[in-house]
């Protein structure tokens, strides 16, 4: 019987299930922020980027599931989000796929396989277009907790405006990319989603039935199904290293 939670009652009362326990944890500065990060498991990195107002505590359910399957799960919370700090200036997805850099050249990991969710998916497909070699493939922790109101301002404003890639712009993405659109998103219709499908060279688009903008929490067997697929075509097993 799968975890099933479409209404969210259990993630509105609970939280989504803990994470595992990190086989390495701390901070990297970059431009202006300071970038909470851990690691669990060991094998081929796959860096999970969690959605706008969110942290890296809501991929409880999937974190397992990598581990489980033999990879190593690279977490961080967002500039801004959760244990990680921002300055004063406007958050852009571009910032944001900097500090995920930053991140990965602090663990000395060359080349990741990517799970954005929302705005995380936006970074992603920054880091699709910016640093492909980079990149094998995309599909109450409040550090100012007094400044809401202003954090939640400037996240709005950059999903607003931002990412405005051109088809021209999405045409150049060369990484493997799977676009997960849930049959029941509230925020991106399914032409948007069809439209980067098209747009992206040889993108698949994966239809989840059932669900709505928060599939890795309502249904988390049904994301992590549709995960774990996309994962074993960009990054064999074989490619382990060691869990640090």
């Amino acid at each position: 019987m799968g975890t099933y939670d479409d209404d969210l009652r259990k993630f509105e009362a609970e939280g989504a299930a803990a994470l595992p326990v990190a086989n390495l944890q701390g901070y990297v500065v970059n431009d202006g922020a300071r970038i909470w990060y851990s690691t669990c498991g060991a094998g081929a990195p796959v860096v999970l980027l969690h959605g706008g107002f969110g942290h890296s505590g809501n991929w409880g359910y999937q974190v397992p599931a990598l581990v489980t399957n033999g990879y190593r799960a690279v977490l961080l919370d967002s500039r801004g989000h959760g244990r990680t700090t921002r300055d004063s200036r406007p958050f852009t997805y571009e910032l944001m796929a900097s500090d995920v850099l930053a991140v990965l050249d602090s663990l000395e990991i060359e080349r990741v396989g990517l799970v954005g969710w929302s705005d995380g998916a936006c970074t992603s497909l920054i880091l699709a277009a910016k640093v492909p070699a980079r990149v094998a493939g995309y599909a109450l922790l409040s550090a100012t907790p007094d400044q809401f109101n202003e954090f939640f301002e400037a996240v709005s404003l950059m999903q607003r405006t931002q990412p405005n890639y051109s088809v021209h712009d999405l045409k150049q993405i060369t990484v493997p990319v799977v676009i997960a659109q849930s049959e029941h998103d509230e925020f991106i219709k399914p032409e948007h989603a069809e439209h980067l499908a098209r747009s992206i060279p040889n993108a698949e688009l994966v239809v989840l039935p059932g669900v709505s903008h928060f599939a890795p929490l309502q249904r988390p067997e049904l994301f992590n199904s549709a995960m774990l697929t996309f994962l074993a075509k960009i990054l064999p097993l074989e490619q382990a290293g060691p869990p640090f």
